[in-house]
């Protein structure tokens, strides 16, 4: 675990360089800040801020893209929770690949669903050319954003932009569609078209600032708000605006004073096993995870692959559902048996967690999922028990519920189990992985000897029989690249989670997303719909 933490931390620090060292340089002899400067300087001092969208376009194309181009952190500025959006121009001159534009629109997204302001700090030289097809017209493109504009616009969601650089073609209107657009003297620009375009398009010289610079806009067009002779002058005057701004309803989540964890949360690397195979007792990491003496367990003699509960964390009232993988004593027909439950959700731990996230929607608390599953139990003893009802229960209380959600993978996260326990596409606020993650249809083991399998069907009706040597070499292939396909840099690089974060971190992270959470009132009625009960 020490090791994977390392090289947790060392990926973080080089996401820190942005494009490089030259790159930096050539941007600070302009008299800019980088993207992560201009948030450091922004950014409440002591206070807890989290990074959204860490490592994406990690190894995602043939350009290097660290980050996809533009930090997003969820912060205080001026003691006011917020989403920020700072473009680095050190990556392409800030052009957006297509993660970069998924990245943007997760920002958004937490913005909406926490009624959170948020801030766009832009330096951007528009859509990356080369790849327009893969971010200009779809529905979640480039487009999406100038929509998402407009509609947290109309819920009155507050939207501060600052042109620290270029900003350019369909990039002008996010901006100009803030509530507040500020420029920066001789280094921001905002137009529809450069100068290169205007020249070919209607054949006049004219240079950048001219076009559209500081100057232009602010004394001319009126397009922008104040222009400011600095990044710091201008960033200081967003704390201006954050500080002055009224404050809204809240959810009225539960909150007492915070208490440390029972056991400290650094210990989790040693009761976490990295086998993925060998049995341990959820409930001791929860005790690292949870305020003291907070844990309190529901049906614990019942449905024991899941464990459900509710307790505290950093004083916040949560109700949490996480798999149990250790070695209990079972009674069969004659007499008692050790059964070791990895990770698998069974029809009774399915029907207990459907119940108490029922609960947790009457009672208003929010929920906190931490993924180690493996799937449903399968066989015809569980078939015909009614696995797929029971699974279908829990999949509609969680897909339904109105609270929010928080998920962490923290070891398995495999086949119909990532969506029982609020895998992406069931909108938690936010979800993020430990190092130790695994995401996918299914093990590398079992997928390797599945895909193997196919194969060989393949060529045996084209008349080719395969040798053992030659199954063991395309299995050992097959088992290599869909073991690269597991690894949680590879989901964090595609945004498929939040990113990746050490086991310590996690109270953090459900502190903090639950006070953005708490930003936004629930006004939808809990319906479960179809559910059998």
């Amino acid at each position: 675990m020490k090791e994977l933490i390392a090289q947790l931390t060392a990926k973080r620090e080089r996401l820190q360089e942005g494009g490089g060292a030259d790159k930096i340089k050539k941007l600070k002899s302009k008299g800019k800040l980088t993207a992560w400067e201009r948030i450091e300087y922004l950014i409440d001092k002591d206070t807890p801020y989290l990074e959204i969208g860490m490592f994406a376009g990690e190894d995602l194309y043939d350009e290097p893209c660290p980050n996809g181009g533009v930090v997003v952190v969820l912060a205080y500025v001026s003691s006011r929770l917020c989403v920020i959006v700072s473009n680095d121009a050190t990556v392409k001159a800030g052009a957006w690949f297509p993660i970069t534009g998924k990245k943007n629109l997760r920002a958004q997204e937490i913005a909406m669903e926490n009624h959170l302001p948020i801030i766009y700090l832009v330096d951007s030289a528009g859509v990356y050319l080369p790849m327009q097809d893969e971010i200009f017209p779809d529905k979640e493109h480039f487009g999406r954003i100038f929509r998402n504009n407009a509609r947290m616009s109309s819920m009155g969601i507050p939207q501060i932009s600052a042109i620290m650089g270029a900003c350019v073609a369909g990039g002008a209107y996010l901006p100009i569609m803030s509530d507040y657009a500020f420029i920066v003297q001789d280094s921001g620009s905002v137009f529809l078209a450069g100068p290169y375009l205007v020249k070919s398009s209607i054949g006049e010289n004219v240079d950048a600032e001219t076009l559209g610079g500081a100057s232009t806009h602010s004394v001319i067009s009126g397009v922008t708000d104040t222009r400011f002779p600095n990044d710091e002058s201008c960033l200081d005057a967003i704390r201006d605006v954050m500080d002055k701004m009224g404050h809204f309803p809240t959810a009225g989540f539960n909150r007492k004073e915070s208490k440390s964890p029972e056991t400290k949360p650094e210990e989790i690397h040693q009761l976490l096993p990295l086998d993925r195979t060998a049995p341990y007792d959820m409930r001791k990491i929860l005790l690292a995870l949870v305020d003291a003496n907070t844990w309190e367990e529901y049906k614990p003699e019942y449905g024991k692959t899941l464990l459900c509960g509710t307790a505290r964390i950093d004083g916040w009232a949560v109700g949490i559902v996480t798999n149990q993988r250790e070695i209990v004593k079972a009674t069969k027909p004659g007499g008692s048996k050790e059964l070791q439950m990895g990770g698998v959700i069974y029809s009774d731990a399915a029907d207990k967690a459907a119940r108490f996230i029922m609960n947790c929607n009457q009672q208003r608390i929010p929920l906190v999922f931490l993924q180690d599953v493996t799937g449903f139990m399968v066989g015809s003893r569980s078939e015909q028990g009614g696995i797929i009802k029971d699974g279908a229960k829990m999949v509609n209380a969680m897909a339904n519920s109105v609270v929010p959600k928080f998920t962490f993978i923290v070891g398995n996260s495999y086949g119909a189990g990532n969506y029982a326990m609020c895998g992406k596409a069931y909108d938690p606020r936010l979800i993020y992985s430990w190092p130790t993650a695994q995401m996918a249809v299914m093990s590398g083991a079992s997928a390797g000897k599945t895909l193997l399998q196919i194969k060989e069907a393949t060529l045996k009706s084209r008349g080719i029989n395969l040798e053992e040597a030659d199954k063991s070499k395309l299995l050992s292939e097959i088992e290599a690249q869909y073991s690269a396909q597991l690894s949680p840099y590879y989901a964090a690089a595609r945004l498929w989670v939040d990113g990746v974060i050490a086991p310590e971190e996690t109270r953090k992270v459900i502190s903090l997303g639950i006070e953005a959470a708490n930003h936004s009132p629930i006004t939808e009625r809990y319906n479960v719909g179809v559910l059998q009960t």
